[in-house]
């Protein structure tokens, strides 16, 4: 590896501990990404929840900043399936602003941060829109104190 580039990362899973599987992590991100941060399954199961439900979708979204700004792996198609699944989507928007706005709120924040460090390269519209939430989130919050 050329010196100051990216070093490879792996993620080994065992939980089949008779078929240990290694993956790269921009393997493992994507996986995670299809099977649950963006499973319609998963979220139903996770708005069950309420407040802890959309806290869990914030800190998922954390999760997945923190290993890009770390390791460079998640992708711009990976940040708008994120998106469209936890902002764009008018149902869990609307469990996210009945149940927890603050989570809502990060999640947008969190976005935006992708896109001003560069890590959500090309964001194209989705920076209007994501903009646009974060601004009605910020209101919703406002709202509530007064």
């Amino acid at each position: 590896m050329p010196s100051g580039g990216q070093p490879r990362a792996y993620n080994a899973d065992h939980s089949n501990p008779a078929a240990p599987r290694i993956r790269t992590l921009n393997e493992e991100i994507a996986r995670v990404i299809r099977s649950r941060v963006v499973n319609p399954k998963w979220i139903d199961g996770v708005k069950r929840h309420g407040y802890k439900g959309a806290s869990e979708l914030a800190a998922t979204v954390d999760y997945l900043f923190g290993y890009d700004a770390t390791a460079r792996v998640v992708s711009d198609h990976q940040y708008a399936l994120v998106t469209d699944a936890y902002v764009n989507d008018a149902d869990t928007r609307a469990f996210m602003q009945r149940h927890n706005p603050h989570a809502l709120h990060s999640i947008c924040e969190r976005l935006v941060e992708a896109m001003q460090r560069g890590l959500w390269q090309e964001p194209g519209d989705y920076r209007a829109q994501v903009e646009h939430h974060l601004l009605a989130a910020e209101q919703q919050l406002e709202d509530q104190r007064t």
